[in-house]
């Protein structure tokens, strides 16, 4: 698995239907309170390239990606604040650590349930869904190459 993968599966807990399904109830209405946008949606994607590139930087950041799995969203949304690089790489793309950290999974899940992918841990509420549909030829290749799955 990619380092940049693993590194957002981890930061934010929920990219993966598979990890939705542990979300709290006040998780899982946050996804579904998010309202995307494009501009917000480039913003997101844009973050996410430049977090995966500055954590998996540092020398820790697998002891970073294991203490992660194990916060809580107000501790992750803490250490994103309280880390100058990572605030700034929010702050750059007009975002806050509650953003980033509900707003990524809220794309991916949004993107996925565009696609097609159903299943019950997918948290998207039908306007994310009904956004991702509308964008999907735009942001799909945005979101594979942050993903590094494209060339």
């Amino acid at each position: 698995m990619r380092i940049g993968l693993l590194l957002w599966l981890v930061l934010c807990a929920a990219v993966s239907p598979a990890l939705a399904q542990n979300l709290t109830p006040q998780q899982r209405q946050a996804l579904l309170d998010y309202k995307l946008t494009l501009p917000g949606a480039e913003h997101l994607i844009a973050a996410m390239q430049e977090m995966t590139k500055y954590v998996v930087s540092l020398p820790d950041h697998q002891a970073r990606m294991q203490k992660s799995a194990t916060m809580s969203a107000a501790d992750r949304i803490a250490q994103l604040e309280a880390d100058p690089k990572a605030a700034a790489i929010l702050k750059q793309n007009s975002l806050t650590a509650r953003d980033y950290l509900t707003g990524v999974p809220a794309l991916r899940m949004a993107l996925m349930a565009a696609q097609g992918v159903t299943a019950p841990n997918i948290v998207a509420s039908p306007a994310n869904v009904a956004f991702a549909k509308a964008n999907l030829t735009q942001l799909k290749p945005k979101m594979d190459a942050a993903d590094g799955l494209s060339r």
